[in-house]
Order: C-alpha cells, then sequence, then structure tokens
C-alpha cells in the first residue's frame, strides 16, 4: 500500500475487511479444506506440547488439527464470527484452544511467545505484507518455526483471481499473491531467519457436485466471492459466473460426478535467528 496511507483510510480498509470475511459462511466452506489443513500441517511435524499460534486461523482448521496432537494452541483472525465458530468447535471437541480477535499486522502477543507460528492462505490477504512479516518473526521464538502456505500466481486460485480482476477494481493493496512469489517471501523474512526453504505443493480442492454448482457454493459461502458477485450488476455477475464456470471445467480432474482441481500453493517454513 502506499506509504501515504492515512491511519483513517486503514481503519476504513481494515472494517471492510471484516465485513468480507464475515459474509457468506466461511466455516461451513472450510470444511471441504480440511484435509489439505492437515497435509499442511502434518508435514511441519509439530511436537505434542509446544506453544503454536495459527494467525488468520479462520474457524480453526490448522489450529484444531494441532490441538488433537497435542499442542498448546492460540489461534487469531481479524473476523470476530470466524472466531467465535472456532470456539464453539473446540469446546464441541472439549480442546484447550484459545481464540481470539486480532489482526495479522498488530499481533496481541509479547515478543518469542510463540516456537510455531502457522499461517495458511491466511495471513496473506492483509493489506501490509511488510507489517505482516514483521510480527511473524516477533512472535516467534529464536529457533523456532514459521509456516506459511500461500496461493501463488500461477496456480489455479491465481487465475481464479485474475479471473475477479476483471470484473472487480483493484483494492491498492499489493496482490495477495506475492506471498507465492519465493524472492519475494525472502525479502520479506530472509533478514530475521536463519534458514528458510520453500517448496510448491498442491492443495486438493474436491468438491461433490458438478463445477457450476462450485461456483455457487463459492457465492453463497465464501465472503470475497460473496461480496464480489455483490458488487456486480446482474449481467457483468452473469458474466462472471460464466468465466468462472469455465475457468473451474478447464481444470476439473472429477469427472462426471465430482470437481477435483489441484491448486498450487507456497510452502514456507522458515527458522527464526
Amino acid at each position: 500500500m502506499s506509504t501515504t496511507t492515512t491511519p483513517a483510510e486503514i481503519d476504513n480498509l481494515k472494517a471492510r475487511l471484516k465485513d468480507t470475511w464475515a459474509a457468506g459462511d466461511y466455516d461451513h466452506f472450510s470444511r471441504y479444506m480440511e484435509q489439505g489443513a492437515r497435509i499442511f500441517y502434518e508435514q511441519l511435524n509439530v511436537p505434542a506440547g509446544c506453544q503454536l499460534l495459527d494467525v488468520a486461523c479462520g474457524s480453526g482448521q490448522v489450529a484444531l488439527w494441532a490441538a488433537r496432537d497435542g499442542a498448546h494452541v492460540t489461534g487469531v483472525d481479524i473476523a470476530p464470527n470466524l472466531v467465535k465458530r472456532a470456539q464453539a468447535r473446540a469446546k464441541a471437541e472439549g480442546l484447550n484452544v484459545c481464540f481470539i480477535e486480532g489482526d495479522a499486522e498488530a499481533l496481541p502477543f509479547e515478543d518469542a511467545s510463540f516456537e510455531f507460528v502457522t499461517s495458511l492462505i491466511g495471513a496473506m490477504f492483509a493489506p501490509r505484507p511488510e507489517l505482516v512479516a514483521r510480527e511473524l518473526l516477533r512472535v516467534c521464538s529464536p529457533g523456532g518455526t514459521i509456516a506459511m502456505g500461500n496461493w501463488t500466481r500461477e496456480g489455479f486460485v491465481g487465475q481464479m483471481f485474475k479471473t475477479f480482476a476483471k470484473f472487480i477494481a483493484p483494492s491498492g493493496m499489493p496482490a495477495p499473491v506475492l506471498w507465492g512469489v519465493e524472492n519475494i517471501v525472502r525479502e520479506r523474512l530472509g533478514p530475521g531467519v536463519s534458514d528458510l526453504q520453500m517448496a510448491r505443493r498442491y492443495y486438493s480442492l474436491t468438491y461433490p457436485f458438478l463445477p457450476a454448482d462450485v461456483v455457487e457454493f463459492f457465492r453463497q459461502y465464501y465472503g470475497p466471492t460473496n461480496r464480489a458477485f455483490a458488487s456486480l450488476d446482474e449481467s457483468a455477475a452473469r458474466k462472471l459466473r460464466e468465466e468462472l464456470e469455465e475457468l473451474w471445467t478447464a481444470h476439473n480432474r472429477g469427472g462426471n460426478e465430482l470437481t477435483v482441481v489441484a491448486a498450487e500453493y507456497l510452502e514456507v517454513v522458515a527458522i527464526r535467528a
């Protein structure tokens, strides 16, 4: 974002971001992505008993897996409705997880509070990435691990973002998919880490219905898609739906009954210096 952005403009943007993630029903939406979250989490080899912070935790996809495996987990998200859903899910399972409302750009924790700091398809959407990088490094203890999963611009979700960009005016903030570019991640985290490993991996987006219904599912339940469609007139919304259906159909490997798309993301694993 521009260095001349005023505090009032930032406050307005944050309010819009909260409204965006409150739209739809992200908890319902995210249930179809839980196995991918499990795969991301398992690759980190988090030891039982460690202190783990999940940033932009949504309704608990990574945080709940970690808590089930015995980690001491805290989750933070900007959207209060998602925090409440995560709290309810933890309570239903009898898990002792602390979920709180908070901003990835100003995390409400002391320095070096956590041995693991994770963010799966979450912190990448904050508007000021330099502040996100600073905060991830600050709250991680020396020798601790920072792990992110970020959509790439070349991958399927990056292509979906490009489709939306044809219809929606740019926000003025850096593109979230820049967190999926290796040299940019190195610039953002590099000075604060002693080791930085990155690998391109694939998230299986799997739905028990066909691409046209997947687009409708996103429109109903995924906040950013819900708000995007709501901002368009009938003609533009119809054209956007057509282009999204074409994109999902072109990438579908699920046959005539399922939608299965491999979405590339950048796995980032850094050791705090």
